[in-house]
Protein backbone atom coordinates (compact mmCIF):
# COMPACT_ATOMS: atom_id res chain seq x y z
CA UNK A 1 0.00 0.00 0.00
CA UNK A 2 1.05 3.90 -0.36
CA UNK A 3 3.70 4.76 2.53
CA UNK A 4 4.94 8.12 1.79
CA UNK A 5 6.38 8.84 4.63
CA UNK A 6 8.29 5.70 4.52
CA UNK A 7 9.17 6.30 0.71
CA UNK A 8 10.33 9.95 2.01
CA UNK A 9 12.47 8.98 4.16
CA UNK A 10 14.22 6.07 1.79
CA UNK A 11 14.87 9.17 -0.58
CA UNK A 12 16.47 11.50 1.65
CA UNK A 13 18.85 8.74 3.58
CA UNK A 14 19.69 7.32 -0.33
CA UNK A 15 20.71 11.24 -1.45
CA UNK A 16 17.81 11.50 -3.76
CA UNK A 17 16.71 14.73 -1.72
CA UNK A 18 19.28 17.52 0.03
CA UNK A 19 18.77 17.98 3.19
CA UNK A 20 21.16 18.56 6.70
CA UNK A 21 22.51 15.57 8.25
CA UNK A 22 20.07 15.83 11.04
CA UNK A 23 17.20 15.97 9.07
CA UNK A 24 18.90 12.48 7.46
CA UNK A 25 19.43 11.24 10.70
CA UNK A 26 15.62 11.50 11.54
CA UNK A 27 14.72 10.08 8.13
CA UNK A 28 17.69 7.03 8.99
CA UNK A 29 16.03 6.26 12.82
CA UNK A 30 12.75 5.69 10.74
CA UNK A 31 14.01 3.28 8.32
CA UNK A 32 16.34 1.45 11.15
CA UNK A 33 12.86 1.35 13.37
CA UNK A 34 11.33 -0.44 10.03
CA UNK A 35 14.44 -3.13 10.49
CA UNK A 36 14.02 -4.08 14.07
CA UNK A 37 9.96 -3.37 15.09
CA UNK A 38 7.91 -6.02 16.92
CA UNK A 39 10.64 -7.50 18.57
CA UNK A 40 11.48 -8.00 22.70
CA UNK A 41 13.82 -5.02 22.68
CA UNK A 42 11.87 -2.74 19.92
CA UNK A 43 8.26 -3.39 20.62
CA UNK A 44 6.59 -1.01 18.34
CA UNK A 45 4.53 -1.66 14.89
CA UNK A 46 4.81 0.54 12.11
CA UNK A 47 1.16 1.07 10.47
CA UNK A 48 1.13 2.78 7.15
CA UNK A 49 -2.35 2.85 6.89
CA UNK A 50 -2.66 5.35 10.21
CA UNK A 51 0.23 7.27 8.77
CA UNK A 52 -1.57 7.39 5.40
CA UNK A 53 -5.49 8.17 7.35
CA UNK A 54 -3.95 11.74 8.57
CA UNK A 55 -2.10 13.08 5.51
CA UNK A 56 -5.29 11.93 3.90
CA UNK A 57 -7.12 14.36 6.39
CA UNK A 58 -4.46 16.99 5.39
CA UNK A 59 -5.26 17.25 2.33
CA UNK A 60 -9.14 17.16 2.19
CA UNK A 61 -8.43 20.69 4.12
CA UNK A 62 -8.23 24.23 2.41
CA UNK A 63 -5.62 26.77 2.96
CA UNK A 64 -7.79 30.13 3.66
CA UNK A 65 -5.28 32.70 3.73
CA UNK A 66 -4.57 34.47 0.37
CA UNK A 67 -5.95 35.99 -2.84
CA UNK A 68 -8.03 32.26 -3.10
CA UNK A 69 -8.55 29.40 -1.51
CA UNK A 70 -6.67 26.38 -2.58
CA UNK A 71 -6.55 22.68 -1.21
CA UNK A 72 -3.50 21.39 0.68
CA UNK A 73 -0.92 19.78 -0.79
CA UNK A 74 1.65 18.34 0.85
CA UNK A 75 5.23 18.32 0.26
CA UNK A 76 7.59 14.87 1.50
CA UNK A 77 9.20 16.43 4.45
CA UNK A 78 5.35 17.49 5.75
CA UNK A 79 4.18 13.32 4.47
CA UNK A 80 7.29 12.86 6.97
CA UNK A 81 6.76 15.17 9.89
CA UNK A 82 2.94 13.94 9.89
CA UNK A 83 2.93 10.59 9.33
CA UNK A 84 5.67 9.82 11.14
CA UNK A 85 4.09 10.08 14.68
CA UNK A 86 0.78 8.81 13.63
CA UNK A 87 1.98 5.56 12.36
CA UNK A 88 3.98 4.41 15.17
CA UNK A 89 1.96 2.28 17.99
CA UNK A 90 2.92 0.20 20.56
CA UNK A 91 1.81 -3.71 21.27
CA UNK A 92 -1.56 -2.35 23.26
CA UNK A 93 -2.81 -0.72 20.37
CA UNK A 94 -1.87 3.03 21.55
CA UNK A 95 0.68 5.12 19.67
CA UNK A 96 4.33 5.29 20.54
CA UNK A 97 5.39 8.98 20.04
CA UNK A 98 4.10 11.16 23.02
CA UNK A 99 6.40 13.88 22.48
CA UNK A 100 7.82 15.19 19.68
CA UNK A 101 10.48 18.60 18.85
CA UNK A 102 10.82 19.75 15.38
CA UNK A 103 13.05 22.75 14.95
CA UNK A 104 13.19 24.52 11.29
CA UNK A 105 13.87 28.34 9.99
CA UNK A 106 10.80 30.43 10.17
CA UNK A 107 8.10 30.33 7.86
CA UNK A 108 8.19 26.61 7.31
CA UNK A 109 4.67 25.67 8.24
CA UNK A 110 5.51 24.76 11.50
CA UNK A 111 2.22 26.19 12.97
CA UNK A 112 0.59 25.16 10.02
CA UNK A 113 1.31 21.21 10.23
CA UNK A 114 0.51 21.75 14.56
CA UNK A 115 -2.92 23.35 13.09
CA UNK A 116 -3.53 20.23 11.20
CA UNK A 117 -2.83 18.03 13.96
CA UNK A 118 -4.71 19.46 16.48
CA UNK A 119 -7.96 19.39 14.08
CA UNK A 120 -7.52 15.71 13.54
CA UNK A 121 -7.09 14.91 17.03
CA UNK A 122 -9.87 16.56 18.49
CA UNK A 123 -11.88 15.66 15.73
CA UNK A 124 -11.27 11.85 14.50
CA UNK A 125 -9.32 10.42 16.79
CA UNK A 126 -12.25 8.92 18.77
CA UNK A 127 -10.90 10.42 22.18
CA UNK A 128 -14.06 11.75 24.06
CA UNK A 129 -13.65 14.49 26.15
CA UNK A 130 -10.37 15.15 25.67
CA UNK A 131 -8.43 18.64 26.27
CA UNK A 132 -6.12 20.07 23.75
CA UNK A 133 -4.08 23.12 24.18
CA UNK A 134 -1.97 25.83 21.90
CA UNK A 135 0.27 27.01 24.71
CA UNK A 136 3.16 29.62 24.52
CA UNK A 137 4.68 32.50 26.70
CA UNK A 138 2.07 35.26 25.54
CA UNK A 139 -1.25 35.22 24.57
CA UNK A 140 -0.81 36.14 21.06
CA UNK A 141 1.86 33.70 20.52
CA UNK A 142 -0.21 30.69 22.03
CA UNK A 143 -2.67 32.37 19.01
CA UNK A 144 -0.65 31.27 16.21
CA UNK A 145 -1.48 27.82 15.91
CA UNK A 146 -4.91 27.70 17.25
CA UNK A 147 -6.02 30.56 14.18
CA UNK A 148 -4.58 28.41 11.94
CA UNK A 149 -7.23 25.09 13.52
CA UNK A 150 -9.73 27.79 13.02
CA UNK A 151 -8.90 29.15 9.53
CA UNK A 152 -9.11 25.45 8.25
CA UNK A 153 -12.45 24.74 9.86
CA UNK A 154 -14.02 28.23 8.84
CA UNK A 155 -12.62 27.74 5.02
CA UNK A 156 -14.65 23.97 5.28
CA UNK A 157 -18.54 23.76 5.25
CA UNK A 158 -18.06 19.99 6.58
CA UNK A 159 -15.33 21.02 9.35
CA UNK A 160 -17.69 23.59 10.11
CA UNK A 161 -20.65 20.96 10.68
CA UNK A 162 -18.22 19.43 12.79
CA UNK A 163 -16.66 22.20 15.13
CA UNK A 164 -17.82 25.35 16.71
CA UNK A 165 -15.50 28.00 17.36
CA UNK A 166 -15.54 30.72 19.98
CA UNK A 167 -12.94 33.45 19.15
CA UNK A 168 -13.78 35.86 22.30
CA UNK A 169 -12.56 32.10 24.58
CA UNK A 170 -10.24 31.16 22.56
CA UNK A 171 -11.89 28.20 22.49
CA UNK A 172 -12.55 25.27 20.01
CA UNK A 173 -15.18 22.65 20.33
CA UNK A 174 -15.32 19.30 18.17
CA UNK A 175 -19.03 18.32 18.49
CA UNK A 176 -18.92 14.90 18.05
CA UNK A 177 -16.05 14.14 20.57
CA UNK A 178 -16.73 16.97 23.28
CA UNK A 179 -12.92 17.41 22.96
CA UNK A 180 -11.95 21.19 23.16
CA UNK A 181 -8.94 23.17 21.92
CA UNK A 182 -7.76 25.93 24.21
CA UNK A 183 -5.41 28.64 23.46
CA UNK A 184 -3.26 29.21 26.77
CA UNK A 185 -0.31 31.01 27.92
CA UNK A 186 1.92 31.29 31.34
CA UNK A 187 0.79 35.22 31.30
CA UNK A 188 -2.57 33.93 31.43
CA UNK A 189 -2.26 31.65 33.90
CA UNK A 190 -0.85 28.36 32.75
CA UNK A 191 -0.62 25.81 35.88
CA UNK A 192 0.15 22.46 36.24
CA UNK A 193 -2.61 19.98 36.08
CA UNK A 194 -3.37 20.50 32.44
CA UNK A 195 -4.49 16.28 30.82
CA UNK A 196 -3.68 17.29 27.26
CA UNK A 197 -4.09 15.03 24.83
CA UNK A 198 -2.67 17.29 22.27
CA UNK A 199 -0.80 20.26 22.66
CA UNK A 200 0.74 22.78 20.75
CA UNK A 201 4.03 24.64 22.49
CA UNK A 202 5.29 27.27 20.00
CA UNK A 203 8.67 29.09 19.93
CA UNK A 204 10.37 27.32 22.43
CA UNK A 205 13.56 29.70 22.40
CA UNK A 206 11.47 32.41 23.69
CA UNK A 207 10.61 30.36 26.76
CA UNK A 208 12.65 31.15 30.21
CA UNK A 209 12.65 28.23 31.36
CA UNK A 210 11.32 24.77 31.01
CA UNK A 211 7.99 25.47 33.34
CA UNK A 212 5.81 25.59 30.18
CA UNK A 213 6.71 22.37 29.04
CA UNK A 214 6.70 20.60 32.05
CA UNK A 215 3.17 22.09 33.15
CA UNK A 216 2.11 20.60 30.33
CA UNK A 217 3.83 17.05 29.84
CA UNK A 218 3.46 16.36 33.85
CA UNK A 219 -0.50 16.33 33.14
CA UNK A 220 -0.44 13.66 31.31
CA UNK A 221 1.32 10.76 32.63
CA UNK A 222 -2.02 8.97 32.94
CA UNK A 223 -2.81 9.70 29.74
CA UNK A 224 -2.49 6.33 27.58
CA UNK A 225 -2.11 8.48 24.36
CA UNK A 226 -0.87 11.93 23.76
CA UNK A 227 1.18 14.11 21.65
CA UNK A 228 3.26 17.09 23.24
CA UNK A 229 4.40 19.03 19.65
CA UNK A 230 6.69 21.44 19.87
CA UNK A 231 7.88 23.76 17.12
CA UNK A 232 10.46 26.24 17.09
CA UNK A 233 13.12 28.31 15.60
CA UNK A 234 16.44 28.12 17.11
CA UNK A 235 18.00 31.35 18.59
CA UNK A 236 20.91 33.35 20.38
CA UNK A 237 20.74 32.08 23.87
CA UNK A 238 22.53 29.18 24.99
CA UNK A 239 21.51 29.45 28.31
CA UNK A 240 17.89 28.90 27.67
CA UNK A 241 15.54 25.89 28.05
CA UNK A 242 15.29 26.20 23.78
CA UNK A 243 19.18 25.38 23.60
CA UNK A 244 19.07 22.34 26.46
CA UNK A 245 16.28 20.18 24.60
CA UNK A 246 17.75 21.13 21.78
CA UNK A 247 21.32 19.20 22.63
CA UNK A 248 18.52 16.66 24.16
CA UNK A 249 17.07 16.31 20.85
CA UNK A 250 20.19 15.88 18.90
CA UNK A 251 21.16 12.98 20.63
CA UNK A 252 18.07 10.92 20.60
CA UNK A 253 18.93 11.33 16.36
CA UNK A 254 22.40 10.50 17.29
CA UNK A 255 21.50 7.42 19.42
CA UNK A 256 23.65 8.40 22.16
CA UNK A 257 20.19 9.22 24.40
CA UNK A 258 17.22 6.61 24.01
CA UNK A 259 13.99 7.96 23.83
CA UNK A 260 11.72 5.78 22.03
CA UNK A 261 8.57 8.03 22.74
CA UNK A 262 10.07 11.38 21.65
CA UNK A 263 9.95 12.16 18.01
CA UNK A 264 12.47 14.05 16.55
CA UNK A 265 13.38 16.21 13.89
CA UNK A 266 15.55 19.09 13.02
CA UNK A 267 16.16 20.66 9.83
CA UNK A 268 19.45 23.10 9.75
CA UNK A 269 22.71 23.79 7.84
CA UNK A 270 25.63 21.37 8.25
CA UNK A 271 28.67 22.10 10.05
CA UNK A 272 30.84 24.11 7.48
CA UNK A 273 27.97 25.09 4.76
CA UNK A 274 28.16 28.01 3.34
CA UNK A 275 25.20 30.25 4.47
CA UNK A 276 24.77 32.16 1.47
CA UNK A 277 24.71 29.25 -1.18
CA UNK A 278 21.68 29.12 -2.44
CA UNK A 279 21.84 25.07 -2.87
CA UNK A 280 21.92 24.83 1.02
CA UNK A 281 19.20 27.18 1.70
CA UNK A 282 16.67 23.93 1.27
CA UNK A 283 18.32 21.93 4.46
CA UNK A 284 16.86 24.65 6.75
CA UNK A 285 13.86 25.64 4.67
CA UNK A 286 12.44 22.46 3.40
CA UNK A 287 9.54 24.88 2.31
CA UNK A 288 10.41 28.38 1.16
CA UNK A 289 13.29 27.44 -0.61
CA UNK A 290 11.07 25.01 -2.72
CA UNK A 291 8.42 27.75 -4.14
CA UNK A 292 9.75 30.70 -6.55
CA UNK A 293 8.79 33.64 -4.29
CA UNK A 294 10.35 31.93 -1.36
CA UNK A 295 13.97 31.13 -2.60
CA UNK A 296 13.62 35.03 -4.16
CA UNK A 297 13.10 36.27 -0.47
CA UNK A 298 15.77 34.18 0.82
CA UNK A 299 18.55 34.82 -1.73
CA UNK A 300 17.25 38.63 -1.04
CA UNK A 301 17.97 38.24 3.02
CA UNK A 302 21.16 36.15 2.23
CA UNK A 303 22.49 39.59 0.07
CA UNK A 304 20.88 42.10 2.73
CA UNK A 305 22.99 39.75 5.75
CA UNK A 306 25.89 39.75 4.04
CA UNK A 307 26.52 43.25 2.67
CA UNK A 308 25.09 44.65 6.30
CA UNK A 309 26.48 42.25 8.84
CA UNK A 310 26.27 42.83 12.58
CA UNK A 311 22.83 41.82 13.85
CA UNK A 312 21.15 41.35 10.46
CA UNK A 313 23.42 39.16 9.95
CA UNK A 314 22.96 37.06 13.43
CA UNK A 315 19.15 37.50 12.33
CA UNK A 316 19.43 35.59 9.18
CA UNK A 317 21.54 32.61 10.46
CA UNK A 318 19.14 32.06 13.04
CA UNK A 319 15.82 32.97 11.73
CA UNK A 320 16.47 32.03 7.71
CA UNK A 321 19.07 29.02 8.04
CA UNK A 322 18.39 27.74 11.73
CA UNK A 323 21.75 27.95 13.36
CA UNK A 324 22.89 28.50 17.01
CA UNK A 325 24.62 31.92 16.36
CA UNK A 326 26.85 31.59 20.01
CA UNK A 327 28.46 28.14 19.07
CA UNK A 328 29.64 25.88 21.92
CA UNK A 329 33.10 23.84 22.63
CA UNK A 330 31.79 20.53 23.10
CA UNK A 331 34.65 17.17 24.99
CA UNK A 332 33.75 15.10 22.62
CA UNK A 333 32.54 14.30 19.38
CA UNK A 334 29.21 11.87 19.92
CA UNK A 335 29.32 9.64 16.73
CA UNK A 336 32.85 9.01 18.16
CA UNK A 337 31.98 8.19 21.36
CA UNK A 338 29.05 6.47 20.57
CA UNK A 339 31.61 4.03 18.36
CA UNK A 340 33.41 3.21 21.98
CA UNK A 341 30.51 1.53 23.42
CA UNK A 342 30.57 -2.12 23.95
CA UNK A 343 28.51 -5.18 25.11
CA UNK A 344 30.76 -5.72 27.95
CA UNK A 345 29.66 -5.56 31.11
CA UNK A 346 31.38 -4.73 34.69
CA UNK A 347 31.28 -8.60 35.23
CA UNK A 348 33.53 -9.52 32.14
CA UNK A 349 36.23 -7.57 34.72
CA UNK A 350 36.07 -9.77 37.85
CA UNK A 351 39.04 -10.29 39.26
CA UNK A 352 41.31 -7.44 37.74
CA UNK A 353 42.93 -4.45 38.25
CA UNK A 354 41.67 -0.72 38.50
CA UNK A 355 41.38 2.74 38.96
CA UNK A 356 38.31 4.59 40.82
CA UNK A 357 37.30 7.91 40.75
CA UNK A 358 34.94 9.23 43.16
CA UNK A 359 33.64 12.59 42.61
CA UNK A 360 31.46 13.97 45.32
CA UNK A 361 29.51 16.56 44.55
CA UNK A 362 27.62 19.03 46.70
CA UNK A 363 24.63 18.80 48.26
CA UNK A 364 22.10 16.43 46.15
CA UNK A 365 23.22 16.20 43.17
CA UNK A 366 24.67 13.12 41.53
CA UNK A 367 27.43 11.47 43.11
CA UNK A 368 29.37 9.13 41.13
CA UNK A 369 31.79 6.16 41.32
CA UNK A 370 34.00 5.10 38.25
CA UNK A 371 36.47 2.63 37.57
CA UNK A 372 38.88 2.36 34.83
CA UNK A 373 39.97 -1.07 33.81
CA UNK A 374 43.69 -0.72 31.99
CA UNK A 375 42.97 -3.82 28.52
CA UNK A 376 45.47 -6.13 27.11
CA UNK A 377 45.55 -3.81 23.69
CA UNK A 378 45.87 -0.40 24.74
CA UNK A 379 42.50 0.19 25.28
CA UNK A 380 40.97 1.31 28.46
CA UNK A 381 37.14 0.05 30.06
CA UNK A 382 35.14 3.04 32.02
CA UNK A 383 32.22 1.52 34.19
CA UNK A 384 29.85 3.78 36.30
CA UNK A 385 27.32 4.09 38.64
CA UNK A 386 25.55 7.00 39.88
CA UNK A 387 23.80 7.97 43.12
CA UNK A 388 20.90 10.72 44.12
CA UNK A 389 19.20 11.08 47.42
CA UNK A 390 15.49 10.61 46.94
CA UNK A 391 14.38 14.23 47.85
CA UNK A 392 16.85 15.35 45.17
CA UNK A 393 15.70 12.75 43.10
CA UNK A 394 11.82 13.78 42.99
CA UNK A 395 13.03 17.07 42.23
CA UNK A 396 15.25 16.48 39.24
CA UNK A 397 12.30 14.15 37.46
CA UNK A 398 9.95 17.66 37.73
CA UNK A 399 12.57 19.75 36.33
CA UNK A 400 15.41 18.23 34.16
CA UNK A 401 15.33 16.71 31.31
CA UNK A 402 16.80 13.93 32.24
CA UNK A 403 15.24 10.32 32.55
CA UNK A 404 16.03 9.46 36.02
CA UNK A 405 13.00 7.36 36.77
CA UNK A 406 14.41 5.19 34.04
CA UNK A 407 17.95 5.07 34.85
CA UNK A 408 17.30 4.16 38.24
CA UNK A 409 14.72 1.16 37.16
CA UNK A 410 17.74 0.26 34.93
CA UNK A 411 20.23 -0.08 37.80
CA UNK A 412 22.72 2.95 36.84
CA UNK A 413 21.09 5.23 39.55
CA UNK A 414 21.01 4.48 42.94
CA UNK A 415 18.47 6.66 44.81
CA UNK A 416 19.23 7.03 48.55
CA UNK A 417 17.11 7.73 51.51
CA UNK A 418 13.34 8.67 51.85
CA UNK A 419 11.47 11.72 50.45
CA UNK A 420 13.39 14.00 53.54
CA UNK A 421 16.44 13.08 52.38
CA UNK A 422 18.21 15.89 50.78
CA UNK A 423 21.92 15.22 51.03
CA UNK A 424 24.19 12.31 49.75
CA UNK A 425 24.83 9.68 52.06
CA UNK A 426 28.49 9.58 51.47
CA UNK A 427 29.08 6.27 53.83
CA UNK A 428 26.41 4.14 51.84
CA UNK A 429 28.20 5.12 48.37
CA UNK A 430 31.64 3.95 50.32
CA UNK A 431 30.10 0.86 51.40
CA UNK A 432 28.56 0.19 47.69
CA UNK A 433 32.45 0.97 46.09
CA UNK A 434 33.24 -2.08 48.73
CA UNK A 435 30.79 -4.39 47.87
CA UNK A 436 32.02 -4.17 44.24
CA UNK A 437 35.55 -4.86 45.25
CA UNK A 438 34.14 -7.76 46.97
CA UNK A 439 31.37 -8.89 44.27
CA UNK A 440 33.96 -8.83 41.50
CA UNK A 441 37.18 -9.74 42.99
CA UNK A 442 38.50 -6.24 41.68
CA UNK A 443 41.89 -5.04 42.86
CA UNK A 444 42.11 -1.46 43.71
CA UNK A 445 45.13 0.15 42.00
CA UNK A 446 44.24 3.95 43.56
CA UNK A 447 41.60 5.61 44.25
CA UNK A 448 41.40 9.45 43.19
CA UNK A 449 39.10 11.56 44.59
CA UNK A 450 37.88 15.62 44.33
CA UNK A 451 38.68 17.15 47.81
CA UNK A 452 34.95 18.68 47.85
CA UNK A 453 33.52 17.57 51.03
CA UNK A 454 36.07 14.56 51.39
CA UNK A 455 37.16 15.22 55.07
CA UNK A 456 34.88 13.13 56.48
CA UNK A 457 35.58 9.82 54.61
CA UNK A 458 39.44 9.96 54.56
CA UNK A 459 39.73 7.43 56.88
CA UNK A 460 37.18 5.24 55.25
CA UNK A 461 38.97 5.51 51.86
CA UNK A 462 42.09 4.72 53.68
CA UNK A 463 41.03 1.56 54.45
CA UNK A 464 40.35 0.15 51.41
CA UNK A 465 44.57 -0.27 51.51
CA UNK A 466 45.67 1.22 48.44
CA UNK A 467 47.62 4.59 47.45
CA UNK A 468 44.63 7.79 47.49
CA UNK A 469 45.27 10.91 45.32
CA UNK A 470 43.29 14.12 45.84
CA UNK A 471 42.37 15.80 42.15
CA UNK A 472 42.37 19.34 42.29
CA UNK A 473 39.88 20.51 40.48
CA UNK A 474 41.61 22.82 38.51
CA UNK A 475 42.60 23.41 34.56
CA UNK A 476 46.28 22.99 35.58
CA UNK A 477 45.71 19.76 37.40
CA UNK A 478 43.39 18.26 35.23
CA UNK A 479 44.55 19.43 31.83
CA UNK A 480 46.91 16.18 30.70
CA UNK A 481 44.18 13.14 31.74
CA UNK A 482 40.93 15.30 30.12
CA UNK A 483 43.12 15.97 26.90
CA UNK A 484 44.50 11.77 27.08
CA UNK A 485 40.71 10.93 27.52
CA UNK A 486 39.36 12.96 25.05
CA UNK A 487 42.18 11.82 22.57
CA UNK A 488 41.72 8.37 23.31
CA UNK A 489 37.60 8.61 22.72
CA UNK A 490 38.83 10.31 19.17
CA UNK A 491 40.57 7.32 18.40
CA UNK A 492 38.55 4.74 20.06
CA UNK A 493 40.75 3.01 22.17
CA UNK A 494 37.52 3.77 25.10
CA UNK A 495 35.03 1.27 25.55
CA UNK A 496 31.95 1.25 27.99
CA UNK A 497 29.30 0.02 28.11
CA UNK A 498 26.68 1.14 26.00
CA UNK A 499 23.63 0.73 27.73
CA UNK A 500 25.25 3.19 29.70
CA UNK A 501 22.66 6.38 28.93
CA UNK A 502 23.35 8.03 32.35
CA UNK A 503 27.19 8.00 31.37
CA UNK A 504 26.42 8.83 27.75
CA UNK A 505 24.60 11.69 28.68
CA UNK A 506 27.22 13.37 30.92
CA UNK A 507 30.03 13.09 28.34
CA UNK A 508 27.60 14.45 25.98
CA UNK A 509 26.54 17.55 27.94
CA UNK A 510 30.09 18.59 28.83
CA UNK A 511 32.18 21.42 27.64
CA UNK A 512 35.88 22.65 27.53
CA UNK A 513 36.84 25.12 29.86
CA UNK A 514 40.23 26.80 29.37
CA UNK A 515 42.57 28.45 31.51
CA UNK A 516 45.34 31.47 30.47
CA UNK A 517 47.63 29.09 29.50
CA UNK A 518 45.56 27.17 27.08
CA UNK A 519 45.13 24.46 29.88
CA UNK A 520 42.08 22.81 29.78
CA UNK A 521 39.14 20.68 32.49
CA UNK A 522 35.72 19.61 31.30
CA UNK A 523 32.69 21.67 32.72
CA UNK A 524 28.94 22.25 31.73
CA UNK A 525 27.60 24.66 29.56
CA UNK A 526 27.45 27.74 31.92
CA UNK A 527 23.94 28.33 33.79
CA UNK A 528 22.56 24.81 32.13
CA UNK A 529 20.87 23.98 35.63
CA UNK A 530 20.09 20.83 34.63
CA UNK A 531 22.83 19.15 32.74
CA UNK A 532 25.00 16.82 34.89
CA UNK A 533 28.73 15.67 34.51
CA UNK A 534 29.39 14.03 37.58
CA UNK A 535 30.84 10.48 35.56
CA UNK A 536 32.85 12.33 32.84
CA UNK A 537 34.26 14.13 36.30
CA UNK A 538 34.64 10.87 37.59
CA UNK A 539 36.19 9.03 35.20
CA UNK A 540 38.92 12.08 34.55
CA UNK A 541 39.61 11.63 38.18
CA UNK A 542 40.28 7.60 37.69
CA UNK A 543 42.19 8.47 34.58
CA UNK A 544 44.23 11.14 36.49
CA UNK A 545 45.12 8.16 39.28
CA UNK A 546 45.89 5.82 35.92
CA UNK A 547 48.17 8.21 34.33
CA UNK A 548 50.23 9.28 38.01
CA UNK A 549 50.69 5.68 38.43
CA UNK A 550 52.36 5.46 35.21
CA UNK A 551 54.21 7.76 35.08
CA UNK A 552 52.96 11.67 34.00
CA UNK A 553 51.05 11.59 30.87
CA UNK A 554 53.21 12.68 27.27
CA UNK A 555 50.31 14.58 25.69
CA UNK A 556 52.10 14.49 22.78
CA UNK A 557 52.58 10.99 22.63
CA UNK A 558 49.01 10.71 23.29
CA UNK A 559 48.51 13.06 19.95
CA UNK A 560 50.97 10.81 17.74
CA UNK A 561 49.02 7.53 18.77
CA UNK A 562 45.75 9.65 17.80
CA UNK A 563 47.00 10.59 14.57
CA UNK A 564 48.84 6.96 14.07
CA UNK A 565 45.18 5.60 14.60
CA UNK A 566 43.86 7.68 12.73
CA UNK A 567 45.89 7.37 9.37
CA UNK A 568 47.12 10.83 9.88
CA UNK A 569 50.46 11.58 8.76
CA UNK A 570 52.88 13.24 11.37
CA UNK A 571 52.28 16.95 11.32
CA UNK A 572 49.30 16.58 8.46
CA UNK A 573 46.45 17.73 10.46
CA UNK A 574 45.25 20.68 12.30
CA UNK A 575 44.93 20.05 15.82
CA UNK A 576 43.93 23.35 16.48
CA UNK A 577 40.35 21.99 17.86
CA UNK A 578 41.60 19.50 20.65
Amino acid sequence: MTDRATQYAREVVAGKIVAGNLHIQACRRHLQDLERQDTDEFPYIWNPEASERVLEYAETLTIAEGFEPKPVQLYGFQCFDLGVPFGWYKRNGYRRFRRMYKSVARQNGKSFENGIRGTYIAGFSGYQFGKLFTVATKKRQSRIAWDEMNKFISADPDLKELFRVQEYKSLITALQTNCTIEALSREGGLDDGFRSIFASIDEIHQHRDNSIYKAIYNGTRSLKETLISMITTRGKNLNSFCYEMDEYAQNILHGVSSAEDFFVDIYSLDEGDDPFDETNFVKANPLLARTEDGIENLRTDARTAKEMGGTDLSDYLTKAMNIWTMGHNGYIDKAKWKACGSDRTLEYFGGRACYAGLDLSSGGDLTTIALEFPLDNGSNYFYSHSFMPRGRFEEHIQTDLAPYDIWEREGLLTVTGGVDSWKNDYAFILSHLRELQETYGLKFLGIAYDPHNADGILSELESFGCPLLMVTQSARFLNDATVDLQLSVKSGTVEYDRKNQLMTWSFVNAKVEKNSFGEMKVDKEKHARHQRIDPVDACIDAHVMRLKDRGEVDVQASLANYMEAMGWPEGGENNSNL
